[in-house]
């Protein structure tokens, strides 16, 4: 996370990488498991839509629906006020 915060969007792989679109995928390794945090870029803020346990080698599709409709319910309650930043 620090490594993101200090870098941010020219944090390299096998730190980060492109996802789809605006969504990115923070890599940690924690013992013998594998972390994965979705995130987008605000301007100069990073926000962090969830994490999970990666277990298979591909981005599981349900985890990137998740992180898209929560991008879209954030960008959503920015533009109707709801969010400050």
């Amino acid at each position: 996370m620090e490594k993101l915060e200090k870098e941010g969007p020219n944090l390299p792989r096998p730190y980060a990488d492109m996802v789809k679109g605006k969504l990115r995928e923070l890599r940690m390794v924690f013992g013998s498991n594998h972390y994965r945090f979705l995130y987008f870029f605000f301007g100069k803020k990073i926000v962090i839509t969830h994490g999970f346990v990666k277990k298979t080698d591909r981005l599981p599709v349900r985890e990137l629906e998740r992180a898209e409709h929560i991008m879209g319910d954030f960008l959503e309650r920015y533009k109707e006020g709801e969010i400050k930043l």
